[in-house]
């Protein structure tokens, strides 16, 4: 359980001065298995994931140790693809790899976590290690945020309407 009394009911995006990590912070008003669900369950995260104005389709969804993903996203018709590795699925853990194909030289690792803060809510842990800080500052500058931001919206509204 968390000990601070600080809050965040929209994503908190921050790069590391020292190692090229961005690091987002969520807070829901969800369970841990609630949200490690909406990350793993493939038809639950393309409903959530992503900018508003983006759809999302299933390719591959292996969720276990050792498994792969892939998706695409399609936007104003043009397709983007993304695909990763889970390195680890737990209970209340994912580590991952996170390629999107645009740039498929670029790979990150990404780890996220959440934290039950009590009294109905969790806080959501997110850092990607990127390959280098030209490539961290490349995705912060690319309105990441919007898709972060938005596809968390969705997600409180799908917990809202006890989808979850």
């Amino acid at each position: 359980m968390s000990t601070t009394a600080t809050r965040y009911p929209e994503a908190a995006i921050e790069a590391d001065k020292e190692v090229p990590i961005i690091r987002i912070t969520r807070d829901f008003r969800a369970t841990p298995a609630q949200l490690m669900k909406a990350h793993t369950d493939p038809e639950l995260f393309v409903r959530w994931n992503g900018p508003e104005t983006v759809s999302s389709r299933i390719v591959e969804w292996d969720v276990r140790d050792g498994g792969s993903w892939r998706y695409i996203s399609t936007h104003e018709g043009q397709d983007h693809e993304f695909r990763g590795c889970f390195h680890t699925v737990g209970e209340d853990k994912i580590v991952q790899t996170f390629t999107w194909m645009g740039m498929p030289d670029q790979v990150s690792l990404e780890t996220m976590w959440f934290e039950d803060l009590g009294d109905g809510a969790t806080r959501l842990h997110a850092q990607s290690l990127c390959d280098s800080f030209a490539d961290r500052d490349a995705w912060l500058s690319s309105g990441m945020e919007v898709g972060v931001n938005e596809g968390y919206k969705a997600l409180d509204r799908l917990l809202e309407a006890g989808e979850l």
